[in-house]
């Protein structure tokens, strides 16, 4: 992949202050290009990037190292792409947030962002085998119309939606919640290594950030700003399922709910959901009818 100089420099700096490129906004109407960043006095960066007069200073340092390094080609060397918010390959339905990431680091097809229709799948961690039937409804339609399908390759119901995705021959991007040095859960390592080979793997973190409890709701507005409509399986009513569904419906995305018993917990958020106005759904036919006016 081909750079420019200002998309260079966005991808150290974000590198070591990995925040939407939102955050990023004064310093660029100060400095669009970024150049000559490490020769900035600490107390500027502070009031550009909203920085303690700590953070400033190590920034200030660290860029400086950093840009001596070859870090894209290290990067490249353990099959990790890095995309810049000005990119071509940047996906513009991200650019559509109000707080987009500044940069996307992927592994795999990122070919499967240029897709014009995606469809994210989510649901709780404790998703039960309900949820996997209903993706044996779900799914084959949208394989068949080579629409993608998109997680976040949490345990329960984001692996059901990837694994349904291949097993019925289609696409799957898994959006992660940390950088790719750290996979979370553990017991995802397999999938993982199939999804970045076959598919693609995304996240907004570089490689050494550890998941930690702020870096999931930030990756489900990736989910949501990736996905023309999203389908909710099984979830209680207050979890991060539902907070991607809240940047969905931000959007104007449509949400798909999977009707369950009165009596399963799991089944208060999509009954939920469907009480509040969102399209009850038992085949993926209905997704593909809902799109249609998108060109299928």
């Amino acid at each position: 992949m081909q750079f420019t100089e200002q998309q260079k420099q966005l991808i150290f700096l974000h590198y070591i202050h990995p925040v939407p490129y939102s955050r990023y906004q004064s310093l660029l109407q100060d400095n669009p290009l970024i150049q000559d960043l490490s020769s900035y006095p600490p107390i500027r960066l502070q009031q550009l990037l909203g920085l303690s007069e700590v953070n400033a200073c190590r920034i200030t340092q660290q860029f400086h190292e950093v840009s001596q390094l070859p870090l894209i080609e290290l990067l490249h060397e353990t099959d990790i792409i890095p995309i810049p918010y000005s990119h071509q390959d940047y996906p513009k339905e991200l650019t559509e947030l109000c707080d987009p990431p500044a940069v996307l680091y992927v592994k795999g097809d990122r070919n499967l962002l240029k897709k014009p229709l995606k469809v994210g799948i989510i649901g709780s961690r404790k998703a039960t085998s309900y949820t996997k039937k209903a993706l044996d409804f779900i799914v084959p339609p949208l394989v068949a119309q080579e629409i993608p399908v998109v997680s976040g390759l949490a345990a329960g119901a984001d692996t059901m939606a990837h694994q349904a995705a291949m097993q019925y021959g289609g696409e799957t991007i898994a959006v992660l919640g940390h950088g790719f040095s750290h996979m979370y859960p553990k017991k995802n390592e397999k999938i993982a290594q199939e999804i970045a080979e076959n598919h693609l793997l995304l996240t907004e973190y570089p490689p050494y950030i550890l998941p930690a409890k702020w870096t999931f709701p930030m990756r489900n507005r990736i989910i949501s700003g990736l996905s023309n409509a999203i389908v909710v399986t099984e979830s209680v009513e207050r979890s991060g399922t539902m907070s991607t569904v809240e940047h969905a419906l931000d959007h104007g995305k449509e949400i798909f709910a999977v009707p369950g018993a009165i009596d399963c917990p799991l089944s208060a958020g999509p009954n939920k959901l469907l009480d509040e106005g969102a399209k009850p759904l038992w085949s993926g036919f209905q997704i593909l009818d809902s799109l249609q006016g998108n060109t299928i």
